[in-house]
């Protein structure tokens, strides 16, 4: 039936997700797969993190940066336009030290 939802099972940085997924969005949804793995992969080795929590937030904003710097081209480098990068950054560093302040004592529990 067309009203039933399809599935895909992925597999991110070695954790299984099963996500809803119409059969014309599957390659789509494949490459964000890759492109979400390979990031986190990228960050937990070049961190040395390994608390899956702190890598995906730091993958998510990393691709929202290329994105929103421009990286990806097209519309998204028009948007870019409008926001001034510096203060992004500035942003994303102050997140990731809120991260880290939330998630220390998670890695304390995982050594």
């Amino acid at each position: 039936m067309s009203g039933e939802p399809n599935f895909l099972d992925v597999k991110i940085m070695g954790r299984e997700y099963r996500v809803a997924c119409a059969p014309e969005e599957r390659d789509g949804l494949l490459a964000a797969v890759d492109l979400v793995d390979n990031k986190m992969r990228e960050i937990a080795q070049r961190t040395k993190n390994t608390i899956a929590e702190r890598v995906a937030v730091m993958a998510a904003l990393n691709i929202a940066h290329e994105h929103l710097s421009g990286a990806s081209g097209g519309a998204a480098k028009n948007l870019a336009e409008g926001v001034d990068t510096s203060d992004a950054k500035r942003m994303i560093n102050r997140m990731g030290a809120r991260i880290d302040t939330v998630l220390a004592p998670q890695q304390q529990l995982d050594i």
